[in-house]
């Protein structure tokens, strides 16, 4: 029987802004998988974006009936249009559309638009005090300072959703901030964790995007590769938890099931331990403060039979050291390097420039724009500014290397 608290929770109206991606798939899957236990009422859905996935965007409008359905891609208004002909979803196409969904008045948005693209519509969400479930770490790497005084002034709540950084939520202890001695992300290693450098020069996008644990998207999957994607949640962390540098850290543990340890100054050391499967953080995120029922896969611990960690390795996987410095740098460092990383992993899967040209780009695109790295993440503007410049050199990098 439904208590009554949980009834409230799930009567909650959720926003879903790039609902066709992994994490999006995976947040309608609680969904479904909510109204089929709870009653078709549960989480009514406001409103379903798509950058460009019209076929996708229209089967969910049919399904979820959310009020509003926005495709990104202008060019495909009209045939979204003609798609949900009927239905009563209202439809509309265009960045300043899916920006408008962003501030529509539902309780929970599921911020889960890949990159920078995110940003302007997260801080329309943040704006109107909502909960934020935040799966875009771009969105706080690239603006952390501004986005975290966006989100106080406005009394928004931000629920992480990646498996770390929730885990890490649900771990910590506010109230004794004071004690903690190292909050440590794990990482799988990625597909190429025992791969020499010498073999990852020829690897290819189809070897990079095959995660060993995880079910994610292209760009994601290459961040793994790289590890850069531990070197982003190092930088989230250090925004989200007010945790300085030198109090984080990464662990490589090939079996995604611990992930996140918090070690307190008494010698004590928390873990969340679940299965890899990315439905447990987003239901922690939609429920939250409750809990609720769940799809997810359950960990058998005794199957498993043993659990394995090991360091790093910074000399195969340049790109964590990289985020490292940038996080110690500060200022604008970090949105230098999340927008080189971007542009970089792009020519990557583009195939114009080889798996380890990634943090070659990078680098180069932090050296050449390195005094721009002073500044701070005060307003939109400056963020942007920053970001398209730091842009357009990591594409000129990425010519000369293709050519």
């Amino acid at each position: 029987m439904t208590i009554p608290q949980t009834a409230r929770t799930l009567a909650r109206s959720l926003t879903v802004l790039g609902s066709t991606g992994s994490v999006g798939l995976s947040t309608l899957d609680i969904v479904r998988h909510s109204r089929a236990t709870y009653g078709e009422d549960a989480l009514p859905l406001q409103a379903l974006t798509a950058h460009s996935n019209v076929a996708a965007l229209a089967q969910q409008a049919r399904e979820f009936h959310p009020r509003l359905a926005v495709i990104g891609d202008e060019s495909k208004f009209q045939a979204l249009k003609e798609a949900l002909a009927g239905t009563g979803v209202e439809v509309a196409a265009g960045r300043d559309a899916v920006i408008e969904a962003a501030s529509r008045p539902s309780d929970i948005v599921m911020l889960a638009i890949v990159g920078t693209a995110g940003l302007a519509p997260a801080l329309a969400a943040v704006k109107r005090g909502a909960v934020i479930a935040l799966a875009n770490k771009e969105c706080i790497v690239a603006a952390g300072d501004f986005f975290r005084a966006a989100a106080a002034q406005a009394n928004a709540t931000i629920i992480p959703v990646d498996s770390e950084h929730n885990a890490a939520f649900q771990v910590l202890d506010p109230g004794q901030a004071h004690a903690i001695e190292r909050l440590t992300l794990t990482a799988s290693g990625g597909p190429f964790r025992e791969w020499a450098r010498e073999r990852m020069a020829s690897a290819t996008p189809e070897q990079a995007i095959s995660h060993p644990n995880w079910s994610m998207g292209a760009k994601i999957s290459v961040d793994s590769a790289t590890l850069m994607n531990k070197g982003l949640e190092l930088i989230e962390a250090h925004f989200l938890f007010s945790l300085p540098p030198e109090k984080l850290g990464v662990l490589v543990h090939p079996q995604s099931v611990v992930h996140c340890l918090v070690s307190y100054i008494d010698g004590s050391t928390l873990a969340h331990l679940s299965a890899p499967d990315m439905r447990t953080p987003i239901a922690h995120a939609i429920g939250w403060p409750q809990r609720i029922s769940s799809p997810s896969r359950r960990l058998d611990l005794a199957a498993l039979q043993k659990l394995t960690f090991e360091n790093a390795d910074a000399q195969r996987f340049p790109c964590l050291g990289l985020a490292t410095e940038c996080l110690r740098a500060g200022g604008h460092a970090p949105t230098i390097l999340n927008a080189a990383n971007e542009v970089a992993v792009q020519a990557f899967l583009g195939r114009r420039i080889g798996f380890l040209d990634i943090p070659r780009v990078v680098e180069e695109t932090l050296a050449t724009d390195r005094n721009a790295s002073n500044g701070e993440t005060s307003d939109l503007d400056a963020v942007l500014a920053v970001d398209g410049r730091a842009r357009s050199v990591a594409k000129d990098i990425c010519r000369t290397m293709a050519a």
